[in-house]
């Protein structure tokens, strides 16, 4: 049987300890070189756009020549504002992207030795800025969709009598909402949270390119797409998968999340639904290359993102 590529030397290019043994300037320079890859590391106005910038030697600040901002290798990104040291933010991204299954902010907390309320916005500010990759994002050629009910677990009883089918509207706490797929195969995931299947139509048809082929299931609301798109549908009550259509790899991404969700977050609220289904869109398309080109991936889209109008001063706000 074939190595699995997790298990593989090739999907270890990166490890904490490298991450951790980084002094304060290498990891000054490190941000440097990823935020301004462009100019190899040289400071850029984000105010301008001046490249001539003076730097300071007692703190590291740079001001610009032409306008004469003051800024740091963080100002206008989501992690403007900071209190940590930019080795524990580095360490906290390569934590983040380890987890195959996701990480939760209670053991990065315990990781960094830091408050939860400070791992929990850190990680969810890096899933804003995996997110915002995917915001305008379409996708063509063969593509599955499928939804999922997520969030307000009810854990079924032993005994069957006193089992309870969470499908059923009676058992379900208003809090669980679907996430709706659309995944391109062997290409990019793309998801939506809504409180039903049906309402996911839309989504599925402003994401989908034209031209393209789409596996579905007998729901009737799916009807909408096939009026637009050639669709091949499978009837899930008589067989799980044909030759001609299946949605394998749409159910693939939801064990995936379910996995996330029971397995390491335990409980995901309906606000931060969209943004965890979101992550585990991200390390889905990714899961095939090393994690050191994941590090740098997301840290590149984080220092790439603006300021996050959600999550700073998440906790000033009474969360």
């Amino acid at each position: 049987m074939a190595q699995h590529f997790l298990l593989s030397t090739a999907a270890r290019s990166l490890s904490l300890a490298k991450v951790m043994r980084l002094t304060d300037d290498q990891a000054f320079d490190l941000f440097r070189s990823i935020r301004w890859a462009d100019t190899d590391g040289d400071a850029v106005c984000g105010k301008c756009g001046g490249c001539e910038c003076y730097t300071f030697k007692a703190r590291r600040i740079f001001k610009c020549k032409a306008c004469g901002a003051q800024f740091s290798v963080t100002s206008g990104t989501i992690f403007a504002s900071r209190k940590m040291d930019l080795r524990d933010i580095l360490a906290a991204i390569a934590i983040f992207v380890n987890g195959a299954k996701g990480h939760s902010a209670l053991q990065l907390s315990r990781d960094l030795d830091v408050q939860y309320k400070t791992a929990f916005v850190l990680s969810h500010k890096i899933r804003e800025a995996l997110a915002a990759e995917q915001a305008a994002s379409t996708i063509n050629g063969t593509v599955e969709i499928d939804g999922a009910y997520f969030g307000g677990y009810v854990k079924p009883a032993n005994r069957r009598v006193d089992r309870k089918d969470r499908r059923r509207k009676i058992h379900q706490s208003g809090k669980r909402q679907v996430v709706v797929v659309a995944r391109e195969r062997d290409g990019e995931t793309l998801t939506h949270v809504t409180h039903s299947e049906a309402a996911g139509v839309p989504f599925v048809l402003a994401t989908i390119g034209e031209g393209s082929t789409v596996h579905a299931d007998e729901a009737s609301h799916w009807d909408d797409v096939e009026r637009k798109f050639l669709t091949k549908r499978i009837n899930h009550s008589v067989e799980y998968s044909t030759p001609e259509s299946n949605t394998n790899q749409a159910e693939s991404f939801f064990s995936r999340l379910r996995r996330a969700e029971i397995g390491i977050h335990h409980s995901i609220a309906g606000p931060y639904l969209a943004a965890y289904a979101t992550e585990m869109a991200w390390r889905e398309d990714n899961r095939r290359i090393s994690n050191g080109e994941q590090f740098l991936l997301a840290t590149s889209s984080a220092l790439a993102h603006p300021v996050s109008r959600q999550w700073k001063g998440y906790w000033q706000r009474g969360g």
